[in-house]
């Protein structure tokens, strides 16, 4: 039986077939890039105070209402309080002047019993200005994001089964369709929590169709166009709709306004359907011949070459034998089976948590970064067009480890110097932020690669489905991990640098797989370094090893 990718290699890989699938497939992902990230806009938190209702005070008196606090070295209102304002309303009935007549310190404060006045020079309106999450509520600020990745895990593990029993294609559409329905009906959220709820299930759709098109486009791409869509493409894909977003944000500054103008251009990817096709290896896998070969022929008929007769021969006969002899199956605790196997994981599944808290902590954080959002949130989309070229450069020309531990460096390197700019030069703590986000960017998307060439044949989708699933744990921890900025300004970038440091550290030990064939079987699976002790004589220190190996 002939190999798949050599029963159509008459197809060429290049051809007018192959390009309209990957370049629809990169424009599939677009909605991805703003479908996380537009909660850096919809839970920023506009400058507020104490609402002072319209009653009767003098001028003097509704100014000096609003206690003065000193914040980050700055004086500013205070969010959260005012003096009492029956007191108050006393005291401008007495014609007595604050600050002369009476002395603010000694008078009573109260919550903001009557709501909030929010800024509008920045938003019109956000989720924290429409549902009051500030104050004694500002939990559910950060929790709000947290909800979505939370969406965001579970839809990426379903999706995975769903996607292996339905097929890609089906998959790709419905999670399209699942973000897209669930973020227009939240717009007539009446509360917090029904807004929460739909936050999360409309996370079940992000990027999970990020990943059917993903898996959808290796499957169909062969040789080089395959690396070039898997490193660059659908990455590319995925940073022009994160430089969308600011644009979209920039013009819809009202909440439910962003989430329709973000929603409505979903519908245009409907006639997709009909010019992306099924995946012809997942349809083989089922028992699917004349499916696959029916798509191969309009593919060859499209690129304007003759297909031969028979495309797949024997393939019918190869599905029954498999199903007659299944392979033994694998799961993720046999990735704990041997000690190389298991310090492996632990190491890969550190690096993977800490890029994905890296890359999420610095990309929610860029409404902070600047003065203006909007300009902060471009530049950290348009960061990752050359992190992702200097990613399929790396994998292309070097070898694994040295790219992942430097880039690590780099982001470690560069989050702790931030702390070292004075406040005059702004500019250059942004530009060190931005350093820090290239850096974990084109490390994240390496990884996918790493991963896969450590793990043998029977444990690759294991290993890199739990390494994905736990840095999911990571993303989801990241809002909560921004609000440390609060007790400390740097404390999240200490935090972010001492994690890129320490998996820099790790990620020494790992195997080098650049240039080397693909494991296959566990055997072959290469041997993960170690520390010797010093004082360990030779025998204690290898025999035991060997023995276990070998029972293994």
């Amino acid at each position: 039986m002939k190999d798949y990718e050599d029963a159509i290699a008459f197809l060429g890989q290049w051809g007018r077939f192959q390009q309209t699938v990957f370049f629809l497939l990169c424009a599939s992902v677009v909605p991805n890039g703003f479908g996380v990230f537009f909660t850096v806009f919809l839970t920023d938190t506009p400058s507020h105070h104490c609402l002072v209702p319209e009653v009767n005070l003098s001028q003097a008196w509704r100014d000096a209402i609003i206690p003065i606090e000193l914040v980050d070295r700055r004086q500013e209102l205070s969010s959260c309080s005012r003096y009492r304002l029956d007191v108050v309303r006393n005291l401008s009935a007495q014609g007595l002047v604050p600050g002369r007549d009476v002395n603010l310190t000694d008078l009573e404060r109260e919550g903001c019993v009557d709501g909030w006045s929010y800024s509008r020079d920045i938003y019109q309106s956000t989720i924290v200005s429409e549902f009051d999450l500030v104050c004694s509520d500002q939990w559910k600020q950060p929790f709000t994001t947290t909800l979505l990745l939370l969406g965001v895990l579970f839809g990426s593990f379903v999706s995975g089964q769903l996607s292996d029993r339905f097929g890609r294609k089906p998959v790709l559409f419905a999670t399209m369709a699942v973000q897209t329905l669930f973020t227009i009906v939240q717009i007539f959220s009446p509360s917090w929590t029904v807004f929460s709820i739909l936050f999360f299930m409309s996370g079940l759709g992000q990027i999970s169709n990020y990943i059917s098109g993903f898996v959808l486009g290796a499957e169909i791409l062969t040789g080089n166009v395959r690396d070039m869509f898997s490193t660059m493409g659908i990455s590319l894909g995925f940073a022009v709709g994160y430089m969308l977003l600011p644009l979209f944000a920039y013009f819809l500054r009202d909440w439910k306004s962003l989430l329709l103008g973000l929603s409505l251009p979903c519908f245009a990817y409907i006639p997709l359907w009909w010019f992306i096709p099924e995946s012809p290896r997942w349809l083989l896998s089922q028992g699917r011949v004349e499916e696959a070969e029916a798509i191969i022929r309009k593919a060859a008929k499209i690129n304007k070459v003759e297909a031969p007769q028979v495309i797949f021969e024997d393939y019918s006969t190869h599905v029954n034998e498999n199903n007659t002899h299944p392979k033994s199956n694998h799961n993720f605790l046999h990735l704990l089976s041997t000690r190389n196997i298991r310090n492996t994981t632990i190491i890969l599944c550190l690096l993977w948590l800490t890029l994905s808290t890296g890359y999420f902590g610095l990309s929610l954080n860029t409404s902070q970064l600047h003065a203006n959002p909007y300009i902060s949130c471009f530049f950290s989309a348009a960061v990752e067009v050359p992190a992702y070229t200097s990613c399929w450069l790396a994998q292309r020309y070097l070898p694994r480890r040295v790219s992942v531990i430097s880039l690590l460096l780099l982001e470690a390197v560069s989050l702790y110097s931030i702390q070292l700019v004075p406040q005059s030069l702004s500019y250059l703590s942004f530009a060190l932020e931005m350093l820090g986000k290239f850096a974990v960017s084109a490390s994240s998307t390496l990884m996918y690669a790493y991963t896969a060439e450590l793990y043998p044949t029977v444990l690759r989708n294991t290993a890199t489905g739990t390494c994905c699933t736990v840095s999911r744990v990571g993303s989801c921890i990241t809002p909560f991990l921004l609000k440390l900025c609060f007790y400390f300004k740097y404390l999240p970038n200490i935090i972010l640098g001492t994690l890129a440091a320490v998996s820099a550290f790790a990620a020494f030990f790992l195997p080098e797989s650049f240039g080397r064939p693909l494991p296959q079987t566990i055997q072959q699976m290469r041997k993960i370094k170690s520390i010797k002790c010093p004082f360990t004589t030779r025998a204690e220190h290898s025999k035991p090893a060997i023995v276990v190996e070998s029972r293994l």
